[in-house]
């Protein structure tokens, strides 16, 4: 069957106003009470603090391990530059707080998006109410709340460009010059947005591909579509490899040796129903906890193979119901690339996560079709689909008003941002001694205070866990270099104390101080 449309003239306009009034009334909540920063944004914006300190572009610059005396620089190809260069711009060019300008990007972001996939179902066939009802759909996922909340960089960014990416490879018609500038200037925006987009890239080239090949058969101009999308992208790829990836680690460059599992593939084969609806985030994380996970690994395990089975049906069932060829191209063709590139990077075991929002572009991709099956059934299912839609927003939205509320209350600094790891009292007076002296080494926990720091360097530990299972090379500093200032919460006293100070053996008869009534400090003079 075609998509059904729905009958209500006016529909798509008032679903299209409602949207509006919703995502402009969160950004002007974000505005007020700007969001926290992810724990890789943290480490991200470090190198926007070491570039503002003297380093060169994209280098993070942090004392050495072997000898805290001296600095140690890298260039940071572990996350693309976009998610904090973007809203560095709009504050150099705004005059606005950091907090200010992430706020703007989140908003611009989220808009640009919707309007992205809106054009991108429109231009697939759907009809305007099925666009709008799928947008509607979308803004009800938790993962498109959350950076209004915390600032998650790459993605909210990626969102922003996914649709009209994807509208490009379905609008270009013939070869030429600008099907060339095309696949270029989409592979440079997208990585500078987020380096995952790699693969969504190649996913829509081949779409477009495909496209354009389709209606020639195997002729002479079918044959040479490998010049026109082949050749600008190996050129796209090999700069953005030479010229960044190859200069440091990333995701994709750590594995630690093959392991296959039941979830190496049935994760990214749920990926339509663990991004599509929320049941990832809902569920506090089937692999990956979000704090704790909401039921034991034995039921995430049985609800992750069901949600691989019911992902796959419901892909065959709207490949087979529905007649918009164009469509069912880029869900089965993002989808069977989603299979092939995660489950190979899992199966090597490389440091990529089993998380929806890796996966998100597959649950996007798949709303306009479950809407038009929806459309199609009897009543009563159409209500239960509503019901279930309207409790995954009442899930995301009591999410958002919870973080909304906590990051009103979280400390603030000369950045704006939110900051959860510290209380106002003790931030203050860290903002006061690294104002008045530019000769300490701070040593925090966790990567976001340290941002806050201008004039002094700073190292960021990683919390010490209740079992104390830690990597201590990780956390020891040898040497002396200066006056050492550890900020600790209250609830170190003790074990975990005496263990931070022994990873500076270079330091003796540390001085302790109060903060507040929830930090101390540590002396070394």
């Amino acid at each position: 069957m075609n998509p059904v449309h729905f009958h209500k003239n006016n529909l798509n306009k008032t679903v299209l106003v409602l949207i509006g009034i919703t995502v402009f009334a969160m950004g002007v909540a974000l505005f007020c009470y700007p969001p926290e920063l992810s724990s890789d944004l943290s480490q991200a914006f470090q190198v926007l603090r070491s570039m503002h300190l003297g380093a060169g572009f994209n280098n993070l610059v942090s004392p050495d391990q072997g000898d805290i005396s001296k600095s140690f620089s890298q260039f940071f190809t572990w996350w693309s530059p976009g998610q904090y260069l973007i809203p560095y711009w709009i504050q150099l060019t705004t005059g606005l707080t950091m907090g200010h300008s992430i706020a703007l990007t989140t908003m611009l972001s989220e808009l640009c998006g919707l309007a992205g996939f809106y054009s991108f179902f429109i231009k697939l066939g759907f009809s305007k109410n099925i666009a709008a009802i799928s947008l509607l759909i979308i803004v009800c996922q938790i993962a498109f709340v959350i950076p209004y909340v915390y600032y998650n960089g790459g993605e909210v960014l990626l969102f922003a460009f996914e649709g009209w990416f994807l509208y490009g490879c379905a609008s270009i018609k013939t070869p030429g010059s600008s099907l060339v500038l095309f696949v270029l200037l989409s592979a440079f925006i997208g990585f500078f947005l987020k380096s995952s987009f790699l693969w969504m890239y190649a996913a829509g080239l081949l779409c477009l591909w495909i496209r354009l090949a389709a209606p020639n058969g195997n002729n002479f101009y079918g044959l040479r579509l490998p010049l026109w999308i082949g050749v600008p992208a190996a050129v796209a790829l090999a700069a953005i490899y030479l010229g960044f990836i190859a200069r440091g680690e990333s995701p994709a460059s750590v594995s630690y040796g093959f392991k296959l599992t039941w979830e190496t593939f049935a994760y990214p084969m749920a990926s339509p129903l663990l991004a599509g609806f929320s049941v990832d985030e809902l569920l506090r994380g089937l692999e990956v906890p979000i704090v704790n996970s909401l039921l034991s690994p034995q039921w995430n395990f049985v609800i992750l193979l069901l949600a691989a089975l019911l992902s796959v049906l419901l892909i065959v069932a709207i490949v087979r119901y529905l007649h918009n060829s164009t469509y069912k191209l880029f869900l089965i063709t993002f989808y069977a690339a989603a299979i092939v590139f995660f489950g190979y990077s899992y199966w090597r075991q490389l440091d990529i996560s089993m998380e929806a929002r890796h996966f998100r572009i597959v649950g996007l991709l798949l709303t306009p079709g479950v809407i038009s099956l929806v459309a199609g059934l009897k009543p009563g299912f159409k209500t239960l689909f509503a019901i279930a839609v309207a409790g995954i927003a009442f899930c995301s939205f009591s999410f958002l008003l919870r973080g909304v509320e906590t990051n009103a209350s979280n400390a603030k600094g000369i950045l704006g941002v939110a900051q959860p790891n510290i209380d106002q009292v003790s931030l203050d007076k860290l903002l006061k001694l690294d104002k008045e002296n530019n000769n300490l080494t701070f040593v925090l926990i966790g990567d976001d205070i340290g941002l806050e720091l201008l004039h002094n360097r700073i190292i960021p530990l990683q919390p010490i866990p209740d079992d104390f299972r830690i990597d201590t090379g990780d956390y020891i500093y040898q040497g002396h270099g200066g006056p050492l200032y550890i900020v600790m919460p209250e609830d170190y006293k003790g074990a975990k104390e005496k263990m931070i100070l022994k990873f500076f053996p270079g330091y003796q008869n540390f001085n302790r101080e109060t903060l507040s009534l929830n930090y101390r400090l540590y002396v070394a003079k």
